[in-house]
């Protein structure tokens, strides 16, 4: 586990600047294998252009990928097949920095728009889609892909197919989604530093926890421990109840019970490590003694967990995964999974594939799964996270080292 006191081992870029502001920088190097795959991909359907637009950091990895940048306003990414980036992101109204690839805080850009436009502002929303419509027009761009055009604002959206309504438009979500899910070595070493700071946060929260603490505390001090390690984003779920009533899992609205002795509580820890990767990790704390309905919870969850585990290898169907899965908690006679009780991670807190009934991807080598079956009745919510790097014959060792146990303070 890494120490609490310091932040973990960051990977930096190629030069390190003792007065760089970033947390964590990916290299040059990563960014450069990202971009051939995409281009190698667009010469393949004769693209002339990928867009690519996030307004939030933990289910935005699209834009982060292109660029090591989050957005936490819309920022929007024109890739184009022969020349730097453009972004399109918040700031003065009709303002153009020309960046040419020489800024170190925006590697691979060549310019950069800003507009005055806010996602709660409605007659703003075809902002950014005109100064992205006129970059594309102005280069005579005939073939324009877009990626998760589906999540993009509507205004975005339907303002562009307007503007360019003499170019053909096409999804290429499914290429960028399987290429960003399947990791770089680079990419597996920070989520693996992700998750021994997720350790790190669970375990000044389990030496803290109390009675007489708010819920709201706890998933405080858990978000503090984990920015002081060189998280940047993240959730903290976390309920607690008298032992026989289920504690689920709730945002921070619902986080003002008072936690009391013999109370348990669920937490789950979806923050990022440094560099911007997600992993998470789930467990029960009591402060007493847990009910054997607890403990018995504890032990199927874990145990739909390694079956799961058991089928993960390069070339196994999501669907068949599922649907065992499933079959599974059936014979335990607990409720079966209809959301989502695994999926992968990377720079989205949730990310293809997904496992479930619905997922048309595979698994493949290098992809960071999540896995957390749960169930609940009207006394018992049992529950369990960690994460694994798929690897050529099965599955790595788990990534967090926390013990898999109900903990009992």
């Amino acid at each position: 586990m890494i120490s609490e006191s310091q932040p973990p081992q960051s990977v930096r870029n190629d030069e390190t600047d003792v007065d760089d502001r970033r947390i964590t920088r990916i290299s040059t190097r990563e960014l450069e294998r990202r971009w051939k795959l995409v281009r190698d991909h667009m010469k393949e359907r004769g693209l002339d252009a990928l867009i690519v637009q996030t307004e939030r950091d933990f289910t935005g990895g699209y834009v982060k990928w292109f660029t090591d940048i989050p957005a936490y306003y819309p920022r929007t990414v024109i890739f184009h097949a022969s020349d730097m980036m453009t972004v399109v992101e918040h700031g003065a109204a009709g303002r153009r920095r020309s960046l040419e690839g020489k800024d170190g805080e925006n590697p691979g850009v060549g310019e950069i728009l800003t507009t005055s436009a806010f996602p709660s502002v409605n007659y703003t929303q075809t902002y950014d889609a005109e100064a992205v419509s006129d970059v594309l027009s102005r280069r005579g761009y005939r073939k324009i892909g877009l990626v998760g055009a589906a999540g993009m604002r509507h205004g975005f959206v339907a303002c562009l197919e307007n503007t360019q309504s003499g170019a053909e438009i096409s999804d290429e979500t499914d290429f960028i989604d399987r290429v960003k899910a399947v990791k770089s070595q680079e990419e597996i070493a920070l989520i693996k530093q992700a998750a021994q700071m997720q350790d790190a946060v669970f375990s000044k929260v389990l030496s803290r926890i109390k009675p007489g603490m708010r819920d709201i505390e706890v998933t405080a001090l858990a978000q503090y421990e984990g920015q002081l390690l060189g998280s940047e984003q993240g959730i903290f779920l976390g309920m607690s109840a008298k032992i026989g009533q289920p504690a689920f899992f709730a945002q921070r609205h619902f986080q003002g019970r008072t936690l009391r002795t013999g109370d348990h509580m669920s937490l789950l820890i979806e923050n990022n490590g440094p560099g911007g990767f997600y992993p998470e990790i789930s467990r029960t704390i009591v402060l007493g003694k847990a009910s054997q309905e607890l403990l018995d919870g504890f032990e199927i969850v874990k145990e739909a967990q390694d079956r799961t585990l058991q089928k993960f290898k390069p070339g196994a169907s999501c669907r068949e995964i599922f649907l065992a899965h499933n079959e599974f908690m059936k014979q335990k006679g607990v409720p079966p999974e209809t959301r989502v009780y695994s999926h992968s991670q990377g720079y989205d807190l949730i990310e293809r594939p997904l496992i479930r009934d619905d997922e048309t991807m595979s698994l493949e080598e290098g992809m960071n799964m999540s896995v957390h079956p749960a169930y609940a009745t009207s006394s018992v919510f049992a529950h369990i996270c960690d994460n694994y790097i798929i690897e050529e014959n099965g599955v790595s060792e788990c990534l967090h080292k926390t013990a898999k146990q109900v903990f009992e303070r």
